[in-house]
């Protein structure tokens, strides 16, 4: 019954939009109570908005509308899109928002896509780790979908809010402790090579090892994409090097597990032989062998920020800012120790 009523509140939508000659979206600014819309229009959405009919029942049967964001992943299978699934979800709880949860795996952003959302009439539409182009962009802006981004691929046009955690902060922080440690060959397993967060996470690894005098060696940095696999391969190939690092940052938890698996089957004891340190703090950190040291980021959080932030779009609000950076925090386990002594 409730599938029924959100596919006939989205039907009317249309309907009312195609009657009055606007789009969709402001049909649902109409519907959401929002000031930017001129009174003409107001007058006539709201008068086809009655002759069609269009009510949703809260709860005591009181008339509501239904506010509807999307929030949509590059894939699911990331335990992270979890945690931030369930911020958003948190939030739009608080403020009587239904999220509908989609994926787009193949085309993350294809031109089908972004047409089947500009004309859902939507609250707005979340974005996690996806690309976005100047296409795409246009396309929301020219439908007044407002858009939200949750760790972009690439650099968000100004327009486009998005929000992440303080990537370089946190690469720079692990690298600090385990040059705290006493660690001077400290590799690095990058994730995803264009992706921002992984370049912010390199480059706070760079500067780490630049403010300890010390040179970042570019044999030591090898690519994982995030993955267990490569993660794994690329670490196999850095434990087999004539000088191997006593210690290595991995882009994520993912590729961390790999990194000490590799060490495995090299022989070498994580952390007497070898420190790991990951990023993220999956849920799997903390119950690996050893529990991970790893940069935690605050998911939850995240999908709290972004949905608040697209409410106040759709709002009409302005931002306090367009790119917002939420605090990592380095966690302390049992797979970091100071390097062994080597005779």
């Amino acid at each position: 019954m409730a599938k029924r009523a959100v596919e006939r509140s989205r039907t009317t939508l249309t309907g009312v939009a195609e009657a009055a000659g606007v789009s969709v979206a402001t049909v649902s600014k109409v519907v959401n109570g929002r000031s930017d819309v001129s009174p003409e229009t107001r007058a006539r959405v709201e008068r086809l908005l009655v002759e069609h009919d269009y009510v949703a029942r809260g709860p005591g049967g009181a008339q509501s509308p239904v506010r509807i964001v999307d929030l949509t992943f590059d894939r699911l299978v990331n335990p992270n899109n979890l945690v931030i699934t369930q911020g958003v979800t948190e939030a739009a709880a608080e403020a009587g928002v239904d999220v509908v949860i989609g994926t787009a795996p193949d085309d993350p952003l294809g031109a089908a896509w972004a047409r089947r959302i500009t004309g859902a009439g939507r609250e707005g539409v979340i974005l996690v780790t996806s690309e976005l182009t100047a296409r795409q962009r246009a396309q929301f802006a020219q439908a007044e979908i407002p858009l939200v981004l949750i760790d972009p691929m690439n650099v968000p046009d100004d327009s486009v809010p998005s929000i992440g955690a303080s990537n370089f902060s946190g690469g720079m922080a692990a690298t600090e402790h385990l040059l705290k440690l006493g660690h001077r060959r400290i590799a690095m397993i990058e994730g995803t090579h264009d992706a921002l967060c992984n370049t912010a996470r390199l480059h706070g690894y760079q500067a780490a090892l630049t403010g300890a005098g010390l040179t970042p060696d570019p044999a030591l940095i090898k690519r994982g994409d995030f993955r267990f696999a490569p993660a794994h391969q690329a670490a196999l190939e850095l434990f087999a090097l004539p000088d191997p690092p006593t210690a290595v940052f991995a882009a994520n938890d993912l590729a961390a597990f790999g990194v000490i698996e590799a060490a495995r089957v090299h022989g070498l004891r994580v952390p007497q032989d070898v420190s790991v340190v990951g990023f993220d703090d999956t849920a799997a950190a903390s119950t690996s062998a050893p529990p991970l040291t790893t940069v935690r980021q605050p998911f939850a959080e995240i999908g709290r920020a972004a949905l608040r932030t697209l409410l106040r779009l759709a709002a009409g609000e302005p931002l306090d800012s367009h790119r917002v950076e939420l605090a990592t925090q380095l966690v302390v386990r049992s797979s970091t120790a100071p390097p062994p002594v080597r005779s």
